[in-house]
């Protein structure tokens, strides 16, 4: 049996003091206990595999404003089937590891991964607003390697060495877990560098928690020097709704270019339907398809794999059925190539 959850209190804030963001209270208040969300569904824990282990090596974290997008009383849900904690995760398979993509041969400085030509990746914090199953840094040592750390200055001082660098890529954790005052610190210290060119973030919190992009985040947004790209994370049309509408329309209306990327999951969008209605729905949301990523292999995860031969039908059936300019890259990363892998 899983434990209830303990209640976690909430300072009040100090007498005078502004009260927080509105997106940092929804934060707090998001569903930690697995019994608390299947009764919410009125569902049964026991019908559903719930994992007290699973729970315990990668807690449940499901903000309210997406456990409402969820089918009620449906265990098969695709956004359920993304946060609950199940036995499958705790069962070893061959071929999955706790650094599926290579991250710890990448790192370049505290909190700094270098992959590709021309890039480098902060990973800025470890927090999320939504702890995603298949997620492949739930094994990554965020309490050692997180680019915040000391007031960015290592993460800001190997890029400024580095004049092969010209785009930034902003991810976690979530990014846009950190508060605006904080991002905008970074964004500062990164604004001297000459040859940077181009600001990428990578954040589910618009999607899960839209709320996030509120009139601070846009005006932050709008000052930054430099193009920026928003890679968002939905991947299922379920997970759009008239709230994350809305926050899409006010990143773009701050100027940022928004792309989606999914991964490919069984049980969640493994069929041409599925996807298909993803690409429509975010596009119609002012999102354009980017990446479809095969499974990351890391441990945990085995669940959700589909093969690669299943993977390549179900994207050359999607291929014929909608725009070209809607139908994302089929990708793998794998450790130590030069760029995603197209399948």
């Amino acid at each position: 049996m899983i434990p209830a959850a303990q209640p976690v209190p909430h300072p009040a804030a100090p007498q005078g003091a502004a009260a927080p963001p509105r997106w940092q209270a929804l934060w707090r208040d998001a569903v930690r206990d697995p019994r608390e969300l299947l009764a919410l569904l009125g569902l049964s824990q026991a019908a559903l595999a719930v994992s007290e282990a699973a729970a315990a090596q990668f807690p449940l974290r499901v903000p309210r404003g997406f456990l409402a997008r969820m089918r009620h009383a449906d265990p098969a849900d695709p956004l359920l089937r993304q946060v609950l904690p199940l036995d499958d995760e705790m069962r070893p398979m061959p071929g999955f590891s706790l650094d599926a993509v290579g991250d710890g041969a990448a790192k370049a400085g505290h909190g700094v991964i270098r992959k590709y030509n021309g890039r480098a990746l902060l990973i800025a914090t470890g927090s999320c607003a939504i702890n995603c199953r298949y997620c492949f840094r739930r094994h990554f040592p965020y309490a050692q390697e997180t680019a915040a750390a000391a007031g960015w200055g290592e993460a800001v001082a190997a890029i400024a060495a580095d004049p092969t660098i010209d785009e930034v890529i902003l991810s976690g954790g979530d990014p846009w877990s950190l508060a605006t005052p904080k991002l905008a610190e970074l964004t500062d210290a990164l604004a001297p560098i000459a040859h940077l060119k181009r600001l990428r973030i990578h954040t589910r919190l618009p999607v899960v928690l839209p709320e996030r992009v509120d009139a601070a985040l846009t005006q932050w947004l709008q000052g930054l020097p430099w193009p920026v790209a928003v890679v968002l994370h939905a991947n299922h049309a379920n997970e759009f709704d008239a709230e994350v509408d809305a926050a899409m329309r006010r990143l773009r209306g701050a100027g940022a270019t928004l792309l989606n990327q999914a991964v490919l999951l069984r049980g969640v969008n493994d069929d041409v339907e599925a996807l298909a209605a993803l690409s429509e729905r975010s596009y119609a949301a002012g999102v354009l398809p980017y990446y479809l990523h095969q499974l990351d292999r890391v441990q945990g995860s085995a669940h959700f794999e589909i093969s690669d031969e299943a993977a390549r039908a179900l994207h050359r059936a999607l291929a014929a059925r909608i725009s070209g300019y809607l139908v994302p890259k089929l990708v793998r990363e794998v450790a130590g190539d030069p760029g995603k892998r197209p399948l």
